[in-house]
């Protein structure tokens, strides 16, 4: 659209405002800064590159001490692969740590004793660990050819408290919400996906089966020369089937007959058959090549990948549920230790507005406006206190097994941390900085880069199914007879004998067997084709289109965290501008209390005066406690989106894989607790305001 008698230039001169304007206006926004243009490597061009994902090591985190990656061994007990494995029970006690902290019937726990208690206790953590067992057990059923059944890779969030910020996603394709068996939940149920479809690769388990069958049967007589026979037969076959990467398949049969008959038309009896024949067959087309018959193999290793990763994720999100819920236990602790001295103060008043009355230099009323403020003073207490109990139980509840012990689930968790108001060196790095160190870091981005590489491995196998079914097939064998000649052969007229180079026992035919006297052998083709192949036709282009939503679910990713770096630091920033601002009001409201009550003593006030700045105090107290808890939640929850805790820390990742906190955390930016300071005097100079 052209916009009529619009002329260059005449947006600039119409935004410029006029000298006298210019000399008043605050600018609110600034010019961005002119960035580096790189190709990015993945689709975009023209935009600056996005960093690769460092992947969680080291690999495989483990839980316990067996490789369940591996099989039992066949020699030298072949007998052990058919014996079940035990998986150790879980523990469900309390580690002996926090009784350790428990004296004079309280728990004294500090933030880095609550961050190593929830590494070692916490049941969310402990459903992660096995996970890592479970992907390994994949990766075994790969080896041997059979599909993957999956693993659950969300997080486990069922802690009570402690709400956090982190990305979630589904299990389906694209990050879809996740449904039974791991796959998209569709409106009318169970929606699979085409990960890990394709040609079904060839079972490389070599087995071995065998039937043997005793049977006696009587046949009964349909003619004057076929009189009734009865005979007794048994049967010894066995196969041997292996398949192999390649996309090769080699099988034996071994066939063994034995008969003995009454019958007079039966050349021997007992009559041996036996048949020895090996088969090998080579896909061609679908089915053909090592990467395919091999793909389970790698993308379980994907999915073990990304296993660890998540298992990376959900210490991180445990780990910051924790510190949330530890600060809001320190914030209610503290919020009843407010109440209670506001309780103080007003009890202290009503007492001495009792005594004025009593000498006759107080009205009434002022008395019943006193005992008011006690009684509401008292419900807060008792609302507060209440708040204190049931955080303190989401603090049990968070890093412990087992709430049946009385000493501990009633015992009283005293908070022996504080927030330190240090600057983190987040909060000065340009917001650039951070968004590329979360997208290196962030456990999602991981997860995410996996999963399209599992995406490309069914990509390429649906491809490979589109093609028609041509094997090659080669095949060789022996087969031999053996019997004693019947001792009433029927005479039909054709003076048949039997053959005098039969040989009459079992071991005589099995050396004409493998002598080859009696060889079979040929190759041939199977051809199989489609002509419509619309399954094929349909997976193929489904793959594809799950594989765009995987990168669409990736760049999604990568705006979410930009987004949330940036409020996270904006975030503290306004954390720590209320935090002095609710510090510095709560300083003037005890020194305006402290005058009032002054005045109030010498007569040159009120009791509804003090009353209400006692009411201006108890609620500054609870602005600066609320603002305190924001910026420890808030500075818990950068750390998080950047996925530094772990290492800030100094968390081993190992260590908490196997159940062991070898080395307690070190937790940067605690101090003690300490008393509100009695209120400053006021001097005739006041300080300069805080900048």
């Amino acid at each position: 659209m052209v916009l009529s008698g619009f002329q260059p230039g005449m947006a600039q001169q119409a935004a410029t405002p006029p000298a006298q304007a210019q000399s008043t206006q605050v600018a609110v926004t600034t010019q961005a800064l002119q960035q580096p243009i790189n190709n990015d490597t993945k689709w975009n061009t023209g935009l600056p590159a996005t960093p690769e994902p460092t992947l969680t090591q080291p690999l495989y985190l483990r839980p316990t001490d067996r490789d369940f990656t591996n099989a039992h061994p066949f020699w030298p007990n072949p007998v052990a692969v058919f014996k079940p494995t035990a998986y150790p029970a879980p523990r469900l006690g309390n580690t002996p740590k926090l009784s350790d902290l428990l004296s004079g019937g309280k728990v004294y726990l500090s933030l880095t004793d609550a961050v190593t208690l929830a590494l070692e206790d916490n049941f969310d953590i402990e459903i992660a660990r096995i996970n890592l067992d479970i992907a390994d057990t994949d990766i075994l059923r790969a080896k041997a050819g059979s599909s993957l059944r999956g693993v659950s890779t969300g997080l486990v969030t069922n802690t009570l408290g402690g709400q956090t910020s982190t990305i979630t996603g589904g299990g389906g394709p694209g990050g879809t919400t996740t449904g039974t068996g791991g796959s998209g939940a569709g409106a009318q149920g169970l929606v699979l996906s085409t990960s890990g479809g394709g040609p079904v690769p060839e079972t490389m388990e070599p087995i071995l089966s065998g039937t043997v069958q005793l049977e006696h049967s009587t046949t009964q007589s349909s003619s004057v020369i076929a009189p009734t026979a009865t005979s007794n037969s048994l049967e010894g076959n066995f196969q041997y089937n292996e398949g192999f990467s390649t996309g090769s398949q080699f099988n034996i049969t071994f066939d063994n007959t034995r008969q003995t008959t009454t019958s007079s038309f039966s050349t021997y009896t007992p009559a041996i058959n036996t048949t020895l024949t090996g088969t090998f067959t080579q896909h061609l087309l679908q089915g053909c090549c090592r990467w395919l018959n091999t793909r389970f193999i790698i993308q379980a290793k994907n999915d073990r990948r990304i296993t660890d990763s998540a298992f990376r994720q959900q210490l991180l999100y445990t780990v910051g549920q924790v510190e949330s819920i530890y600060w809001a236990l320190v914030s209610a602790y503290e919020d009843e230790q407010a109440k209670e001295r506001a309780l103080l103060q007003s009890t202290q008043l009503a007492s001495d507005n009792r005594k004025q009355l009593e000498i006759g230099t107080l009205a009434p009323l002022d008395v019943v406006n006193s005992d008011s403020a006690v009684a509401t003073d008292q419900q807060s207490l008792i609302s507060s206190k209440t708040n204190l109990e049931y955080q303190q139980l989401l603090m049990i509840q968070a890093i412990s097994r087992n709430l049946d012990d009385p000493q501990i689930a009633s015992a009283p968790v005293i908070p022996t941390d504080r927030v330190g108001l240090d600057r983190l060196p987040e909060e000065d790095q340009p917001v650039e900085d951070l968004v590329k160190e979360a997208y290196t870091n962030n456990p999602q981005v991981e997860q995410a880069v996996l999963t399209m590489q599992n995406n490309l491995l069914t990509i390429r196998a649906e491809k490979n199914g589109l093609l028609p079914t041509l094997d090659a097939y080669a095949f060789i064998g022996s087969q031999a007879i053996a019997g004693t000649p019947n001792a009433n052969p029927a005479n039909l007229g054709t003076g048949s004998t039997a053959s005098p180079t039969v040989p009459t026992g079992y071991g005589g035919a099995l050396q004409n067997l493998f002598t080859g006297e009696y060889p079979n052998y040929g190759v041939g083709v199977n051809l199989n084709i489609n002509l419509r192949n619309r399954t094929a036709q349909a997976d193929q282009v489904r793959s594809q289109m799950e594989y765009r939503q995987s990168q669409i679910r990736l760049q999604q990713i990568y705006t979410q965290l930009r987004m949330q770096v940036t409020n996270a630091q904006f975030a503290l920033t306004n954390d720590r501008a209320a935090v002095n601002a609710a510090q510095s009001a709560r300083d003037y409201a005890a020194q305006a209390l402290d005058a009032e009550q002054k005045k109030y003593r010498l007569g040159a006030s009120t009791t509804a005066n003090v009353l209400q700045m006692e009411r201006n105090l108890a609620a500054a107290e609870n602005n600066s406690i609320s603002a305190t808890a924001a910026y420890a939640r808030d500075r818990v929850s950068l750390e998080q989106i950047l996925s530094i805790t772990l290492d800030r820390y100094g968390i081993n990742i190992d260590d908490v894989a196997k159940d062991r906190v070898n080395t307690p955390p070190h937790i940067p930016g605690l101090t003690a607790p300490k008393a509100p300071e009695p209120p400053k005097p006021l001097t005739a100079t006041p300080p300069p305001p805080p900048q």
